[in-house]
C-alpha cells in the first residue's frame, strides 16, 4: 500500500483551516448566590487617587469601598 503524501494536496485549504477563528464556548449563565450578603471575588481597575483615598485609613479599605458602593446602590433604588 502506498504511503499518503506528507503535505496536504491543497496547501491553501490547509492554511485556511489552520487560521480559522476558534469559536469560544459561551460563558455559563451565572446564577445569583443563594446565601444573602455573600461577597464575590472580583478584579476592578480603580484610579490611584480613589484607591489612596480608601487606603489612607489603613486596613479595611476593601470594606470601605464596598460600603460606599452599597450606599450608592441604595440611593439609586
Amino acid at each position: 500500500m502506498a504511503t499518503p503524501p506528507r503535505r496536504p494536496t491543497n496547501p491553501f485549504a490547509a492554511a485556511e483551516a489552520a487560521f480559522k477563528p476558534v469559536k469560544k464556548p459561551a460563558a455559563p449563565i451565572r446564577e445569583a448566590s443563594s446565601a444573602p450578603n455573600v461577597r464575590e471575588l472580583v478584579s476592578i481597575r480603580i484610579d490611584r487617587a480613589v484607591l489612596d483615598h480608601f487606603q489612607e485609613d489603613g486596613p479595611g479599605w476593601q470594606d470601605r469601598i464596598n460600603d460606599a458602593l452599597r450606599q450608592l446602590v441604595a440611593a439609586k433604588g
